[in-house]
């Protein structure tokens, strides 16, 4: 089942959350701890992020470095293929522009299709943490829009070459992000919600959100949207406000806002556990609004906040 018939299939708001794959020789079993820790509140389906390659310097003691690509956090195919193996839940890799050539790209496509993995999230990624400004790598992309043309190439039998796929398996579908306060390199939001509507209609099939901490930002998002002719659905991505830090943290790394009610009662903390605690208490509270403004799912950014969800979607689901 595609994701938005997944979000459809059950009468109430339905439960997905989000899993980076883990850091380099560390194994899979702390994945699997978050995934037993959340199973039991139905989720749909579960996000697995990608990452790219960045130069690393090595020291080689007599005063020189020694610079070399490596992915920290490699393996999100065989992730996804492991957790949908042993859960029965749809996972949904991201794929990137970011790091990838469009034979990158292929080779990726062809592993997920024999796996059986053909739901996807399609994103540009970031820049590498050596640039000022994003780069393509070799002959890939610069928009995510771009990368959907490949993968509808693909569904449609064609490889990147224009040479045709001899078998062709189950088409992938797949969603796409948006930014209810913009995405940091675009001008306005205008020209956001105007790239949003090209990837919806190059075949994106609904829309993530950057996670966000003030509901009517994502409200008035919806309702900008909608005048545009985007009807897809354009599902709300939470995660929980955790610790002290974050108060200068989310904003510098996310370019999002905090709203000053959570600032302001946030600063009162003097302990992270008093943070986290707040957050959960918060994040309850914009799950309840959410639900009662009609969204068909909500979407949990997991990554060191994994009680916190559970304890937010206890009381929610």
């Amino acid at each position: 089942m595609r994701v938005v018939d997944l979000i459809k299939s059950t009468d109430k708001t339905a439960f997905s959350f989000e899993i980076l794959p883990p850091l380099k020789g560390t194994g899979i079993e702390k994945l699997y701890k978050t995934v037993d820790t959340l199973r039991e509140f139905d989720p749909k389906y579960i996000n697995i992020t990608t990452h790219r390659s960045e130069y690393v310097y090595k020291d080689l003691g007599n005063g020189l470095y020694q610079r070399a690509r490596m992915r920290r956090r490699p393996g999100t195919v065989a992730v996804a293929a492991a957790l949908q193996n042993k859960y029965n839940i749809t996972t949904v890799p991201h794929i990137l522009c970011s790091g990838f050539t469009r034979e990158d790209t292929e080779y990726v496509l062809l592993d997920l299709q024999f796996l059986g993995i053909t739901d996807l999230l399609v994103l540009r990624g970031d820049k590498a943490k050596h640039e000022s400004a994003f780069v393509p790598e070799g002959n890939g992309y610069s928009h995510a829009l771009e990368l959907e043309g490949q993968i509808n190439d693909f569904n449609k039998g064609l490889f990147v070459d224009g040479s045709p796929i001899k078998v062709t398996g189950t088409p992938f579908s797949y969603g796409v992000a948006c930014y209810p306060e913009k995405h940091e390199e675009s001008p306005n939001m205008e020209q956001d919600i105007y790239w949003l509507k090209k990837k919806v209609e190059a075949g994106a099939e609904y829309a993530v959100t950057q996670m966000f901490y003030d509901n009517r930002k994502y409200f008035e998002f919806v309702e900008r949207v909608h005048k545009e002719g985007i009807n897809v659905p354009i599902i709300p991505g939470i995660k929980p406000f955790g610790k002290l830090s974050q108060l200068s943290m989310i904003p510098k790394t996310f370019k999002i806002d905090l709203p000053q009610e959570l600032a302001s009662e946030a600063m009162k903390c003097k302990t992270d556990e008093e943070a986290r605690a707040l957050g959960v208490e918060w994040c309850i509270h914009q799950c309840r609004e959410l639900i009662a403004y009609g969204v068909p799912s909500i979407h949990f950014y997991t990554v060191s906040a994994v009680e916190s969800v559970k304890e937010v979607a206890k009381v929610i689901y």
